[in-house]
């Protein structure tokens, strides 16, 4: 057992080198990886949510990687319980859990303890607000959630589907507002010690990187992913199949537009979430940030096993 229980994570925009940093910083210190990331839990979605590689996770050892299939539901109560059962058996084989991901509440669920409403999903409700949107705009969702749970609706984007649908999901079978869980939802004391690091870049870097990242993802086979998911009979409205590089080439696919403008769509949208990741990480102040610029995996590796007193 750890003499002192610490749960580190290493947090911060796409495209700014998380993984590589998490894999390096485990081989020096002896730690595992429990990915928090809400597209890497979907098996079979490896290109597009830039999963670490099989020859990556033979360097490391991943957690809460290929948990799901694409139209099965996973939430962040079922994320915390897990990763909560991961953080337990890696203490006991005396190694540091690292969280590592840009899913902002998959991270705070294990950093502030939150008190996760237990409310199971609902299909038949789900699919009538898919409709809604469909049929009025995704407007007249978060004017929904703006009556009913106005914090959440003001912290929401109305391209986030997925989680003011589950919002709404949350206040109709409980009858409180998701926002109300994460305020009083703090553990009284969490079982371990929280550090917290960042990874960060200038902008107009990160977004040369993120172009790059996808033109990459492209040459590597996206494309024959999503069409294969489709072959499947993955349904392109599925939460799975909305996240970002499945729903543009999806579109694509579909006919809506060429392969261009599919990848011109992928590279805005994935700038725009990475500004949302951004803005989410940085009102953490318990976050120490580590500049990627010209630095190696290693070099930042190296600098936060420093700050954690490892090496």
């Amino acid at each position: 057992m750890c003499k002192e229980r610490t749960l580190a994570a290493i947090v911060g925009p796409t495209a700014t080198g998380k993984t590589a940093v998490g894999i390096e910083l485990a081989k020096l210190i002896n730690a595992e990886i429990i990915s928090a990331d809400s597209m890497a839990v979907y098996k079979g979605m490896d290109i597009g949510t830039a999963k670490p590689t099989a020859a990556e996770q033979k360097q490391a050892r991943f957690h809460l990687i290929d948990v799901v299939c694409p139209d099965q539901d996973f939430s962040v109560a079922e994320f915390q319980r897990l990763s909560l059962e991961c953080i337990g058996d890696i203490y006991k084989r005396e190694c540091l859990p690292v969280v590592v991901g840009g899913t902002g509440l998959y991270v705070k669920s294990l950093t502030d303890g939150l008190n996760i409403p237990i409310a199971p999903p609902d299909k038949e409700f789900r699919k009538q607000l898919l409709e809604t949107a469909e049929r009025d705009g995704r407007r007249a969702l978060m004017n929904q959630l703006a009556e009913v749970d106005p914090e959440t609706a003001a912290r929401l984007h109305e391209n986030d589907l997925k989680r003011i649908i589950r919002a709404l999901e949350v206040y109709r079978q409980t009858g409180t507002p998701i926002s109300a869980f994460h305020k009083a939802g703090r553990a009284a004391e969490l079982p371990y010690k929280i550090r917290m690091f960042g990874l960060t870049i200038s902008r107009p870097h990160l977004y040369e990187r993120i172009n790059r990242r996808v033109d990459e993802q492209i040459e590597e086979g996206l494309v024959e992913e999503v069409k294969h998911l489709l072959d499947c009979g993955y349904s392109p409205n599925l939460p799975s199949m909305r996240g970002l590089g499945y729903k543009q080439i999806a579109g694509y696919l579909e006919g809506q537009y060429n392969l261009e403008t599919a990848v011109d769509l992928l590279k805005r949208d994935t700038r725009r979430f990475a500004k949302r990741q951004f803005t989410w990480f940085k009102a953490e102040p318990r976050i120490l940030w580590v500049d990627t610029l010209n630095r190696t995996a290693a070099d930042m590796a190296r600098e936060i096993a420093g700050l954690l007193g490892r090496v």
